[in-house]
């Protein structure tokens, strides 16, 4: 099936924004100003529109009120999510001087995963996604910099890593301490899983490189 890319306010790298023909672009309030310096037309475009001044005139626009439970960010994910996508990219929701946006948007990932989807944020040279109760992510050997990985759920039980600095055998993580924090690839394939539970995977993004991939353990 075709994907799903959100594109929302703070600074983008639009290294990974690679749509193609049948793939469904959403635009959060500002983000549109994103795809505009980069020519793309939006499918759909919402939000409270607070960030950016005024209702775009579009003919394909969603606007919200600003008292409501949801961000924009997540409209847009709902909406995605609503359309049957099952693959989600986040650009421009990483950084800026909301830091609470940038949390919630992590949030995201974890809700998207509930739902049955896989969602990823990229930042300037970063990205994260959710996985969980049997999930696993495993890296071409040629990724290099920082991976690390959080605890979402109370608890995270059997979480496996290999192929990276620090190994993981089964061990369980909370949300409670970082125990995950600041793991390196080595120049070997690498691979976390997580048998029940939910976790926060990070890792320094190569535009260059295919997405890891995922599976079942």
């Amino acid at each position: 099936m075709s994907d799903c890319y959100i594109v929302c306010a703070a600074a983008m790298s639009a290294a990974r924004f690679t749509p193609r023909d049948g793939d469904y672009i959403i635009a959060a309030d500002a983000g549109c100003r994103h795809l505009e310096r980069l020519v793309v037309s939006p499918d759909l475009i919402v939000g409270d529109f607070d960030s950016l001044g005024h209702v775009p005139g579009f003919p394909n626009v969603e606007v919200c009120p600003v008292e409501k439970d949801d961000t924009d960010s997540m409209i847009a994910l709902k909406e995605a999510l609503s359309l049957g996508y099952t693959r989600i990219f986040f650009f421009g929701a990483l950084g800026g001087r909301r830091l609470d946006h940038t949390l919630a948007n992590i949030q995201a990932l974890a809700y998207a995963r509930a739902h049955g989807a896989e969602a990823y944020l990229f930042g300037e040279g970063c990205a994260l996604t959710a996985i969980a109760d049997g999930d696993e992510l495993r890296f071409d050997a040629r990724y290099s910099g920082d991976f690390s990985a959080f605890c979402h759920s109370d608890r995270a039980l059997g979480v496996t890593e290999s192929g990276l600095y620090y190994h993981l055998d089964r061990a369980e993580l909370t949300n409670g301490f970082p125990l995950g924090v600041s793991n390196s690839f080595t120049g070997e394939a690498a691979a976390i899983s997580v048998e029940s539970g939910t976790l926060i995977v990070y890792w320094a993004d190569d535009p260059a490189l295919p997405l890891p991939e995922r599976g079942r353990i």
